[in-house]
């Protein structure tokens, strides 16, 4: 079985990226194509992969300017010759889903959400620091994209949703069934302190749909320490609006990010996230999560034992919900969040993707007799 792995792009790390990089270690041999990539922004790792990049890798300022592509990326995925490879594993949140796959191949979708900008557009869009020309015409050309992702639904043989809500996703956009294999987190990377620190710590892409303004606006108001680590496009933004308690930290390597968690008070997760592999990573390091309630959270976070929720993306609940939390601190327990990660490590999900891979292209080939 000759496979080829298919990103979307490889020009941030975040858990799409982290999958891509147990993909490479259950099938080392298999290259990857996508369509732009910069290596000085990922992780050493992805040097000793084989990856293939389409004609945008020529493109200038790729870099700060990527989403400028838009209308570029399906002909980009398109482009790109499949036709040596037995099974197709795409790893898609927007484009890559699309590529051409040959006609006996199989093709195994890992779908992290159906694309956000075209069946979200309207709380999408309104995230987003766009001018009002481009949104006057931009709805139109989003409609040509969502029927060119509905098309691209048949040359997918079997979806895998990277949750249970996005599992739903999946039948509400494409009426297709799915099944769930949970992204993974590498538990063993992170450890558990003994002293905590007093700070409360938030490590994501600074995205405005991450909505990280309300957090800011949170401890504004509570004057309680705030360190965000990660970088992003809304940088800017987000340092004019934070206070004196409040510490932007930049990109960490990965040992002062697992200290960074180990001594943390909690973890803050805003956002209504497809999944979040940060909130584990944080309970990895055996400390509790003040998340959103809301989409991927609800199946990472039990509340009152590893965290907390908040029901509205508002300050005033996320105030109530750190008062809370300030309140009953020492009731949580660090093993015991810890022990929920596990559920949820690296070697879990490589043993559930090899498994899935070879059942069902096992299946395709009976099916169409090969």
């Amino acid at each position: 079985m000759k496979l080829a792995i298919v990103h979307d792009f490889l020009n941030q790390y975040g858990g799409a990226e982290k999958c891509v990089e147990a993909f490479h270690e259950l099938y080392p041999n298999a290259p990857i194509f996508t369509s732009i990539y910069i290596p000085e922004i990922m992780p050493k790792s992805f040097r000793e992969m084989e990856i293939r990049t389409s004609f945008l890798q020529h493109m200038p300022f790729k870099r700060k300017h990527f989403k400028k592509f838009l209308l570029l990326y399906p002909k980009a995925i398109e482009s790109f010759d499949l036709s040596e490879y037995d099974l197709i594993l795409s790893s898609s949140s927007a484009f890559a889903k699309g590529v051409r796959k040959p006609k006996d191949a199989c093709h195994i979708s890992y779908c992290y959400t159906p694309m956000r900008f075209v069946w979200d557009y309207e709380n999408y869009i309104v995230k987003e620091n766009v001018s009002p020309l481009i949104k006057k015409y931009l709805p139109r050309f989003i409609s040509g994209l969502k029927v060119w992702d509905l098309k691209n639904n048949e040359n997918v043989d079997f979806f895998i949703a990277i949750s249970r809500h996005i599992n739903k996703r999946i039948q509400q956009c494409y009426n297709r069934q799915s099944d769930v294999i949970y992204p993974p987190v590498d538990v063993d990377a992170f450890h558990v302190s003994d002293s905590i620190d007093n700070y409360f710590l938030i490590v994501s892409r600074l995205n405005a749909y991450k909505r990280i303004d309300i957090v800011i606006n949170a401890f504004n108001r509570l004057g309680l320490p705030l360190r965000i680590v990660g970088e992003g496009l809304h940088r800017k933004i987000l340092e004019k609006i934070a206070g004196p308690t409040i510490a932007f930290m930049g990109r960490l390597d990965e040992r002062s990010l697992a200290e960074h968690y180990a001594h943390c008070r909690a973890f803050i997760f805003p956002g209504s996230e497809d999944f979040g592999i940060a909130p584990l990573e944080a309970q990895s390091a055996g400390r509790p999560v003040i998340a959103f309630a809301a989409g991927g959270a609800l199946e990472t976070v039990i509340d009152g034992h590893t965290g907390i929720y908040f029901n509205e993306q508002s300050v005033e609940s996320l105030v109530d919900a750190v008062n809370k939390f300030v309140n009953k601190e020492n009731e949580f327990n660090s093993t015991d969040i810890r022990n929920n990660a596990r559920r949820f490590d690296k070697n879990q999900f490589k043993s559930a993707i090899s498994r899935y891979v070879t059942e069902k292209y096992e299946e395709f080939r009976k099916r169409t007799k090969r």
